[in-house]
């Protein structure tokens, strides 16, 4: 729904309720008009320059945004939206809701965390243990109830009179955090507005992977008939992966690379710039550090389900990735953003006077293979980057040791 047609429903709602009060006594009401809602405004998108608020700093590590603010999260042509469309181009939303609205029963886009901030307005929150998860869906474990308010069939969803929900009503200031995979239904008890954000980073990054690992499983299956006489079956699983779930593997694999380059190039700056005394042990390089730990532990639950295993086709070049402008911004509001989340003031004004120059060491990245094919060659990638940082370093860094 656009922002004017929106305005225009509320309008006719407006002129409808005056004139339903004005005939009370008639049998006749007129035609009933749907509650308004609109859902997943890109304000922050649509107005760059007009800075209507500040993200709150605990919801700042948001790696699906930043990577936004300078990709696509999907790269295929076929699916790609044109550059000057607005949808999916971040997920950073404004909702408006008269009193009535709703939000049905889901769990967040990719399993990402989300956080809502009610400007004004008062909504009733209905959540479910992801332990519980499976007990809104029916026997095939394929459809979800809609609205937990309706008269929900025993047969269809036997398991649905056992969830037990978590309720709380959100007042005007107050945020709602959601956690990766949790399942929740909202309803607007007043006329409100709220800003909602959707993201992922190191933390939940196995949530994003396993929800694509699932609906890839059923893509597959779906069409597995077809198999024999598919010239690209596998080709064809990850087109309707990302129809269906917004990206497909080599997203995702291109999403993993970029910050594991990033935290990397970020990582080692700290250690040549500060050294082993006050680099290697500050929080923000231990933050990197996880990350980088992290990115490497979903590369090896990739290469353990033979994902992009055989790709010669499909690469990811660490070297272009420098002389990319993008990727040099993505680089430069990472290390801000976690400057900033680990307060650490000193390094605030040095950061600000770096230019992308000053944090890669070109001669040091050539020393190991840069062409990123398959899971099993980022894994080599960030093992090599962080063994020439030292073992005196790696010892610091128990999340950094391989076997």
């Amino acid at each position: 729904m656009m922002v004017s047609d929106f305005i225009a429903r509320c309008l006719q709602l407006e002129e409808a309720s005056a004139v339903q009060c004005y005939n009370e006594n008639s049998s006749s009401n007129g035609p009933s008009i749907s509650v308004p809602y609109l859902k997943d405004w890109h304000f922050v998108k649509e107005y760059p320059e007009y800075v209507a608020y500040v993200t709150p700093m605990f919801f700042c590590d948001d790696w699906l945004n930043l990577y936004l603010d300078n990709f696509r999260i999907h790269i295929d042509s076929d699916t790609q939206q044109p550059d000057k469309e607005i949808c999916c181009s971040d997920y950073r939303f404004v909702y408006m809701g008269v009193k009535g609205s709703w939000t049905p029963l889901h769990a967040d886009v990719f399993r990402s965390y989300s956080w809502s901030g009610n400007v004004c307005g008062k909504k009733r929150w209905l959540f479910l243990d992801p332990s519980q998860c499976h007990l809104v869906f029916d026997r095939n474990m394929k459809n979800c109830v809609y609205n937990i308010f309706d008269e929900v069939s025993n047969s269809k969803f036997p398991g649905f009179s056992e969830a037990i929900w978590l309720e709380c009503t959100q007042n005007a200031g107050e945020i709602i955090f959601v956690p990766s995979g949790w399942y929740h239904q909202v309803h607007n008890l007043e006329d409100t507005i709220s800003i909602n954000h959707n993201w992922f980073n190191a933390y939940n990054l196995s949530w994003v992977w396993n929800l694509l690992l699932r609906d890839y499983n059923e893509a597959k299956e779906y069409i597995e008939d077809i198999k024999d006489i598919c010239d690209d079956f596998e080709g064809l699983c990850q087109r309707n992966l990302a129809a269906n779930t917004g990206m497909n593997f080599y997203d995702f694999f291109t999403f993993i690379s970029y910050f594991a380059l990033a935290n990397l190039v970020l990582l080692r700056y700290m250690n040549r710039r500060y050294g082993n005394g006050t680099g290697s042990s500050s929080t923000i390089s231990q933050h990197f550090s996880m990350n980088l730990g992290c990115l490497r532990k979903i590369a090896s639950e990739m290469k353990s389900m033979h994902a992009l295993e055989g790709n010669h086709d499909y690469v990811v070049d660490m070297i272009e990735a420098f002389e990319d402008p993008r990727f040099s911004k993505l680089c430069m509001h990472v290390g801000r953003t976690y400057i900033m989340i680990q307060e650490q003031s000193y390094l605030s004004l040095d950061f600000e006077c770096t230019s992308m120059c000053d944090l890669v060491d070109l001669n040091d990245m050539k020393s190991y293979t840069s062409q990123i094919y398959t899971p099993e060659d980022l894994i080599k990638f960030i093992d090599n980057g962080v063994a020439e940082l030292g073992d005196c370093f790696i010892e610091e860094q128990p999340i950094l040791h391989v076997a």
